[in-house]
């Protein structure tokens, strides 16, 4: 299944069923008054958030959502059936605009929560049936309420995945095998750029059984913000995280300014999102199995001599892998 993560949708309530227009007819009461009854409410529509989804690519194929009219009502003032309402599910996370006549957007909600509930179309009133338009100067009314029309909206739905800790980086930088050798997710990898073409999400979970959520995005390339490369559609989903782990290649890394990998993506971070130029990072090194000793020692010896601590893995074979998850459990309760 192809991973979405915006699409547009028509949703319909339900009309209102119509009032009844009906008078009592019965062997010894030749001229009863009316009794026609009320039309039954129309079905409303509702949004639901569910962890069971991950994508929104259902609605790629289903564009139309509409609820159940009401049913007219009857003779002997027997209301109509009113109309099923509708619970369309979508991935926690999920963003609900409302596109206007004139093109823009109004956010109508945002479902973070599991189960969260919300109506987006209200099902039209049902009409009155004549019964209730007998009066003393009217003992036979012949025209009963029409029922109310529903409501018709368009709607843009769009995913932010909502996870604890997002992955960064350049491309090819190893961040798939990160969260593949941390958790039990099971991305695709290979040692070129672009392999992850969706945010993966992997599941941590410590000896208490408390659970970290990690995403894996996309790797950047500097010109992301401005739509170069493929991860810059993909930056929304680690808005939301608590925390980022810059992960960088010793491949990607000058002796001259190890810094300058981190800085490249910082920048394009910053550029595309206040928020997440703002988010709290652990910066990472991956690859050091690719190192002979001497370049290991002169990393490390350069890295002394900043104040920012940098963590130095092989994703590959686990080395540091292990004091990396710690300082990211440490940094996910303090938080």
């Amino acid at each position: 299944m192809r991973f979405i993560d915006e699409a547009k949708i028509l949703v319909r309530s339900g009309k209102g069923g119509n009032g009844c227009v009906s008078f009592r007819r019965e062997k010894y009461i030749p001229k009863g008054g009316p009794d026609g009854g009320d039309g039954g409410k129309g079905g409303d529509v509702y949004l639901r958030a569910s962890s069971k989804l991950l994508t929104l690519y259902d609605f790629r194929h289903k564009r139309v959502h509409e609820a159940q009219n009401g049913q007219p009502g009857m003779g002997k003032q027997r209301y109509g059936r009113s109309g099923d309402d509708l619970i369309i599910d979508v991935p926690v996370g999920t963003l609900v605009y409302e596109v206007l006549e004139d093109g823009r957007e109004r956010l109508l909600v945002d479902l973070v929560q599991e189960g969260q509930m919300f109506l987006v179309a209200k099902g039209g009133r049902g009409g009155k049936g004549n019964v209730h338009f007998k009066s003393s100067t009217m003992r036979t009314p012949r025209f009963a309420q029409p029922g109310e029309e529903g409501e018709e909206k368009t709607i843009r739905l769009e995913l932010k995945i909502i996870a604890d800790v997002g992955l960064v980086g350049l491309p090819n930088a190893g961040k798939s095998t990160f969260i593949s050798r941390i958790s039990a997710a099971r991305p695709k990898i290979a040692s070129y750029p672009f392999t992850t073409l969706t945010p993966n999400l992997g599941v941590v979970e410590d000896d208490f059984g408390r659970r970290m959520v990690v995403a894996d995005i996309p790797g950047l390339i500097e010109g992301a913000h401005k739509g170069h490369g493929l991860g810059d559609r993909f930056l929304k989903h680690v808005e939301r995280t608590r925390f980022l782990v810059h992960i960088l290649s010793v491949e990607d890394v000058s002796l001259d300014n190890i810094f300058s990998g981190f800085e490249l993506i910082n920048n394009e971070l910053g550029k595309s999102s206040p928020v997440l130029a703002q988010k709290e990072q652990i910066l990472v090194l991956n690859k050091i199995d690719l190192l002979k000793d001497e370049d290991l020692s002169k990393i490390q010896e350069s890295l002394s001599t900043y104040k920012q601590k940098v963590f130095l893995i092989s994703a590959l074979t686990g080395k540091g892998v292990e004091q990396l998850l710690k300082a990211m459990w440490q940094k996910f309760y303090s938080q």
